[in-house]
C-alpha cells in the first residue's frame, strides 16, 4: 500500500495532503486549530500537524456565538411580526421560524424579482441576508445560538421571473451561511427552493426553516 494513504490506526486521521481545504473546512467549522502540515518526510506528518489535523476528534464542538465573532458577522435586528403571527414557535425541542425576508442592518429589506430587478448573485445575497435575519430572530428567542443543535429543515422561495430557473442556486446564500455558522455537520438539513410570483412587499426572498434546540 502506498503510504501516503495508509494513517496510523490508533489516530485514524486524515492525510490532510490529499485533502487540504476539506480538512481545513471541517477543522475550522467545528472550531479547533488548523495548520496545513509541513512534511518531515515524504508519506509522513510531523506530530504537530498530525495533531492539528486531527478533525475526527469528537471533543471538537462547533460553537455558532464565536464562529459568529470569527466570521466578523453583524447580525440585522430581530425582525418584529407584521401580521398575526408568531416569529417563532417551540414545541419539544423544535423551533419552528415563521417566513422571515432579506432584511438588512438599517431594517430596510432587499427587494425586486430575481432575473429582473437583480440577477443571480443579488438574489443569493438577499438569501444570505434572510439567514442573518432568522438568526438574529433565534438569538432573540433563545437568548444564544449555541442552543441551536442542528439545522432541520429549510423552505426557500424566490421572487423571480418565469423564465428563472435558478431558485436552488439563490437559497445556497442561506445553507451556507448555516453551513458557516452551524457545521457541515449541524448546518445542513433538509431543504426546498420555489419561485414565486411575487411576495409581500416586492421582498426578493422569503425563507422560513425548522432547527432542533437544545
Amino acid at each position: 500500500m502506498n503510504p501516503a494513504f495508509r494513517s496510523p490506526p490508533e489516530q485514524h486521521l486524515w492525510d490532510s495532503r490529499l485533502e487540504p481545504d476539506f480538512a481545513y473546512f471541517i477543522a475550522t467549522a467545528r472550531g479547533s486549530r488548523y495548520r496545513r502540515p509541513s512534511l518531515a518526510r515524504k508519506g509522513t506528518l510531523d506530530a504537530e500537524s498530525a495533531s492539528a489535523a486531527s478533525v475526527r476528534d469528537d471533543t471538537l464542538i462547533m460553537n455558532p456565538e464565536t464562529r459568529l465573532a470569527e466570521l466578523n458577522i453583524e447580525l440585522p435586528p430581530a425582525p418584529k411580526p407584521v401580521a398575526v403571527y408568531r416569529p417563532v414557535v417551540i414545541v419539544g425541542n423544535l423551533a419552528y421560524v415563521s417566513g422571515h425576508g432579506p432584511l438588512k442592518a438599517d431594517k430596510t429589506m432587499i427587494t425586486g424579482r430575481v432575473g429582473a430587478d437583480l440577477d443571480l448573485e443579488g438574489g443569493k445575497q438577499a438569501a444570505r441576508q434572510v439567514g442573518l435575519a432568522i438568526l438574529a430572530t433565534l438569538r432573540a428567542d433563545l437568548g444564544s445560538l449555541d442552543r441551536v443543535k442542528r439545522v432541520i429543515k429549510v423552505l426557500g422561495m424566490v421572487n423571480s421571473t418565469p423564465d428563472f430557473l435558478d431558485h436552488p442556486k439563490v437559497i445556497n446564500g442561506c445553507s451556507e451561511l448555516f453551513a458557516e455558522v452551524f457545521g457541515p455537520e449541524n448546518g445542513i438539513g433538509a431543504r426546498s427552493a420555489v419561485g414565486m410570483g411575487s411576495l409581500p412587499g416586492n421582498i426578493a426572498v422569503e425563507i422560513e426553516a425548522i432547527f432542533e434546540i437544545a
